[in-house]
């Protein structure tokens, strides 16, 4: 092990026992940095080569870190944090294959165990070899350490400013919590130590293949996907008579409601998204591979496929549109959204594979996936669904304020701009729990900083007092909708 790797290693132990304990925001980013950097220092040793795809998963690991330090909403951070750990597993095993990109966004895990043993080995050989120079590394160490606490405890004592700015820099260590703390920083040195084993001998996982199917003959293969794509045409021919003539078509041509039209179809129209790619997946393993004529036979079938699927991605996403725009935008909605988007995107994605070659299409896919996490974290859901039904009750006067009670920090510059008493109304839990809470700068979130540049010291006071079931309902939130309150099997 090299002792450049050792010491990143022990930085990231020591940063997590410091940083973690008080909550997620940069300080996962400053614990990830020396992680990442031991893993280069491995691979160097290693005489591992760094490839373009490696920088491009590492550079989006890092960047999906900022979502913390920048949304206090938990659930797009949650989401950044999975994918970031994914990317970085991506960049130290360097995998292009469909199966070596799935495998190797978790084959992190799988070097734990050995990283522990290789950590041990390189730790004695290195004590064997030195053990002069470590001594004198410990030494002065210890010196710096109780230098600094000395001055700086006499320091801090003799002006109250300097010990405000070193309180405010230096993490709050309790011996209660010290359990949890000393957790936290075992879990940053394994997680260190396994990348950094990962980058010095990663598995191939691109080893591993799976076979493509016994090819059909074109008439099997052929007009199965050939009746699909004539059904598919015949009800997107239905369905865009319907959707481009807006509410009063739905009504003349439905005899549905305008939110029982949208909910009835979304749902089916997602589903059959994924089904189709799913198709699209089997239909490639058992093509025909005779020559020319078979190649242009499936780019056509499959690519005719492709294009009806992506209207149907665009009829999902204005069925939405629809309701969002009658009921309000909500968490469940927005993010569902999202993701029938991100499908129309793997569809282009396969579209442009049949014209320029598959070879890169695993790896395009992954990387659409968390640029698509990426941006659903930095446009702010949370601000954007605040946003929405803000506008929303500026022309329909109608709002679901217990709904927008329990959002995040980052709804605050919306909800802000809303009329006495809602604003105070829908505010009052999000500034309760900003006065509640004392995290350091390193574990508050951008939104949160921001939210409390708003808000200061306000003081909602009586103007709550009569919030319970103002609002309530008018949106069509997850709760239930207006028109059909009582459906127990609305999804939205």
């Amino acid at each position: 092990m090299p002792g450049a790797t050792l010491w990143a290693v022990l930085a990231t132990g020591l940063l997590s026992v410091l940083l973690l304990g008080d909550g997620i925001g940069l300080n996962l980013l400053l614990v990830t940095v020396p992680a990442a950097l031991a893993a280069h220092f491995a691979a160097r040793g290693a005489s591992r080569r760094l490839r373009p795809w490696t920088v491009v998963w590492a550079v989006g690991g890092l960047a999906l870190l900022a979502v913390p330090a920048l949304r206090d909403a938990g659930w797009p951070t949650l989401l950044a944090i999975v994918s970031a750990f994914a990317l970085g597993s991506l960049a130290l095993h360097g995998s292009r294959s469909w199966l070596g990109v799935f495998l190797g966004s978790l084959g992190l895990l799988t070097s734990v165990a050995e990283s522990l043993g290789w950590a041990v080995h390189g730790v004695r050989d290195r004590m064997a070899g030195s053990r002069g120079r470590w001594g004198v590394v410990f030494r002065s160490t210890v010196v710096a350490v109780v230098l600094l606490i000395v001055f700086g405890a006499l320091f801090a004592s003799a002006d109250a400013a300097f010990a405000d700015v070193l309180g405010s820099l230096m993490p709050d260590v309790s011996v209660g919590d010290s359990p949890w703390r000393l957790f936290l920083g075992l879990l940053g040195l394994v997680g260190a130590l396994a990348a950094a084993y990962t980058a010095a001998a990663p598995v191939r996982w691109d080893g591993l293949t799976v076979r493509p199917g016994p090819a059909r003959g074109r008439l099997e293969w052929a007009l199965p996907l050939v009746v699909l794509n004539l059904l598919f045409a015949a009800f997107l021919a239905i369905q865009l008579t319907v959707l481009l003539g807006g509410y009063d078509k739905v009504m003349a041509e439905t005899d549905l409601s305008y939110s029982q039209y949208a909910r009835e179809g979304f749902w089916q129209l997602l589903w059959a998204t994924l089904l189709t790619l799913l198709v699209i997946a089997l239909a490639l393993r058992w093509a025909p591979r005779g020559g020319a004529r078979d190649r242009t036979l499936v780019r056509g079938v499959l690519g005719t496929l492709c294009l009806l699927t992506l209207v149907v991605v665009a009829s999902a996403l204005r069925r939405m549109d629809l309701y969002v725009d009658a009921y309000g935008l909500t968490r469940l909605r927005i993010s569902v959204a999202a993701v029938e988007l991100w499908l129309g995107v793997v569809l282009v994605l396969i579209m442009a594979a049949g014209v320029f070659g598959a070879k890169m299409l695993p790896r395009a896919v992954a990387a659409s996936a968390a640029v698509g996490v990426l941006v659903f974290g930095l446009v702010s859901p949370d601000g954007l669904i605040a946003e929405q039904n803000v506008e929303r009750y500026s022309r329909h006067h109608s709002i679901d304020i217990e709904y927008l009670r329990g959002l995040s920090a980052d709804a605050v510059p919306a909800l802000d701009t809303l009329p006495e008493p809602l604003r105070s109304c829908a505010l009052e839990e999000i500034q309760r729990s900003l006065r509640n809470s004392d995290e350091p700068w390193y574990a508050t979130s951008w939104g949160e900083a921001r939210a409390r540049d708003i808000l200061g010291g306000w003081d909602p006071g009586y103007r709550t007092r009569d919030c319970r079931g103002l609002g309530s309902g008018e949106n069509g939130s997850e709760r239930g909708d207006v028109d059909d309150p009582y459906d127990p099997y609305d999804p939205y």
